[in-house]
């Protein structure tokens, strides 16, 4: 069942395959020739692949807001739908695991990591730390979504001993995913760009939008594609959040770029190469206000009561919040902190080709996983998967 459908559903599956295999190419050929074939250096050493990371973990930490409406405020209607969330979650956490892996210039170094075999170096480093909460929520989705789905898949009503306390360990675990992620950037003293105490809450307020916009967008996808139906209020309950949350990213932002530029001091260096260009180089300027444009527009459109019926403009307005976000906790946030240098020189950073595609593969491997989940819980959840119909189709 997973794996049926129409003409249309073989037509993305075979677009997300050529992606991704694109993408392993492109990363293949990096590791052949070497990190050369970006265009990091020692002056940005982290680029797309890290910015694409940071997104990633939020759009996971993201997840939670279907998991504490249904849990802790008891909202019946948004249980039925909190394993989509959690489906989200694992995906993301894929994308997030598979764009540090693209970004090692030795992943056969890899090694290193494993403890009691490398030098994990805990409890001091924060990428220890960031390395043991990501796979750790990793496991924790794939035990709420692996068990959830064999109980509905037998017919029988889930034991709450077994998922209940890892649902609610996950709502702690998907804030310090982000809030640790954070960390690793405001916890480096010589980015005097990332040295704020605002990082941590600003992660987890974009997260709390790009998270619930992309799960309206693959619950706009599923009631186009299936006979699965559903009350229209948990969509309403994660739009009210959005405009919570965004209201309050927006708000953070503006504060930010007021302590920045009101002291005018030296720490404002690559807040004025973002926003404004610095010594002729504005390579990142078009990026930032473009997240800026999206963000405000995408607020908008949330806020107009449009938003709250099945239509374009809810659609639209996820679109924009989504790569809004994207852009500005990418290369809004990650590249400017090293330009200028610690030696005050302005090396521009842009993605090469070969970066660019093993993102679209990275990006284009975690969509189909999740599609291939998200097809699994719909054939499960309507009832054309269960353990009758596999043994009508063996007989």
């Amino acid at each position: 069942m997973a794996t049926d459908g129409n003409w249309l559903f073989y037509g993305w599956m075979t677009l997300l395959t050529a992606i991704a295999l694109v993408g392993a190419n492109a990363w293949a050929v990096q590791v052949r020739d070497g990190m050369i074939v970006t265009n990091m250096s020692d002056h940005v050493s982290w680029g797309l692949y890290i910015a694409n990371f940071t997104f990633a973990v939020g759009l996971a930490a993201g997840g939670v807001m279907m998991v504490i409406p249904a849990y802790l405020y008891d909202d019946e209607e948004m249980h039925e739908l909190v394993i989509i969330g959690e489906a989200v979650a694992v995906a993301a956490i894929l994308m997030s695991t598979l764009s540090v892996v693209v970004d090692l210039g030795r992943p056969d170094r890899f090694w290193h990591l494993i403890p009691g075999i490398g030098k994990f170096n805990w409890p001091m480093s924060m990428l220890t730390w960031d390395i043991l909460v990501l796979n750790g929520y990793l496991l924790i989705n794939l035990h709420i979504v692996g068990y959830l789905l064999y109980m509905r898949y037998l017919g029988r009503k889930p034991n709450p001993k077994w998922y209940v306390p890892f649902v609610f360990l996950s709502i702690i675990w998907a804030i310090s995913i982000h809030t640790v992620t954070a960390f690793l950037y405001c916890g480096l003293g010589g980015r005097p760009f990332w040295n704020t105490a605002l990082l941590a809450p600003r992660f987890l307020a974009s997260a709390f939008v790009s998270g619930p916009a992309f799960i309206l967008l693959v619950l706009r996808v599923l009631r186009t594609t299936t006979d699965w139906e559903w009350s229209p209020r948990p969509a309403r309950t994660l739009i009210q959040i959005i405009r919570v949350a965004m209201s309050v990213n927006l708000l953070m932002l503006f504060s930010e770029l007021f302590t920045l530029f009101y002291t005018g001091s030296g720490h404002a260096a690559s807040a004025k190469y973002l926003f404004f260009g610095s010594h002729g180089a504005t390579g990142l300027v078009p990026w930032i206000w473009t997240a800026i444009a999206l963000n405000l527009v995408g607020t908008w459109l949330f806020f107009l009561p449009h938003a709250l019926e099945r239509g374009s403009v809810r659609v639209a307005a996820c679109l924009m919040c989504i790569i809004g976000i994207w852009i500005e906790k990418g290369m809004g946030l990650v590249v400017p902190g090293f330009i200028p240098s610690t030696l005050h020189e302005i090396v521009e950073y842009t993605p090469s080709s070969t970066e660019w595609k093993a993102t679209a593969g990275i990006w284009a491997f975690s969509l189909l996983v999740l599609t291939v989940l998200i097809k699994l819980i719909a054939a499960v959840h309507s009832r054309q998967l269960h353990p009758r119909s596999l043994s009508e189709t063996s007989a």
